[in-house]
Order: C-alpha cells, then sequence, then structure tokens
C-alpha cells in the first residue's frame, strides 16, 4: 500500500488469507470474496481510508466460466465498496495455491 501526494491510497492487491497467513475458503468464490474485502478494509484503515473514500477498484478472479465471476460480483456489490467503480476480470492464476480472489483499490483521502 502506498499514499501518494494528494492523499490517493494505492492498495497491494488484498487477498482471502487469514491472521495467520491461511488461505480462506479453498475453492469457494464468495467465503475467498468475503476474506478478501474484510483485508481490504483493513489495509485501508491503515492508511486512514474508508471503504466510502475509494473511486476504484479492480477485482481478479480465477474462472473459466462466467457464473464464477458473477458470484463474486454479487458479494462485492453486497458490500461497503458497491460505490466505487469497479473492473473485475477473469484470469488464469493467481499467486497462493488454491486463490480465486485478489482485489486492488484506489481512495481519496480528505
Amino acid at each position: 500500500m502506498a499514499v501518494a501526494p494528494g492523499g490517493l491510497v494505492f492498495t497491494a492487491g488484498a487477498v482471502p488469507l487469514d491472521a495467520e497467513g491461511t488461505l480462506v475458503g479453498r475453492e469457494d468464490f464468495e467465503a475467498q470474496t468475503r476474506q478478501t474485502l474484510a483485508n481490504l478494509r483493513d489495509a485501508l484503515a491503515r492508511a486512514g481510508a474508508t471503504p466510502e473514500q475509494v473511486v476504484k477498484t479492480t477485482v481478479y478472479v480465477v474462472a473459466d466460466r462466467g457464473e464464477d465471476l458473477a458470484r463474486v460480483w454479487e458479494v462485492v456489490r453486497a458490500s461497503e465498496f458497491a460505490g466505487a467503480p469497479s473492473t473485475l476480470l477473469g484470469v488464469r492464476l493467481l499467486g497462493y495455491t488454491g486463490q480465486l480472489v485478489e482485489i486492488e483499490a484506489v481512495a481519496v483521502l480528505g
């Protein structure tokens, strides 16, 4: 995460790991999305930002089917991040074995 001049917060990709570094929700798109959003909230809070200050998210989903993208999108839409413009991307692989979801965000402080 970085705070740029002018009060912009750029998060690295939030991932579905718990406090012990264990992957949450293996093969469960919704559980991984909820954990990823919780981790994103925590990262923003450490920078002094809230989900309401997020102006852009990028959501990466390991999916071969549109239905899997939609499952993740429904969880994001039901969250406090729903108001931010988002890009939803299907990808082939993410960094952790079994990882299905990753979310980056940009927030404006102030």
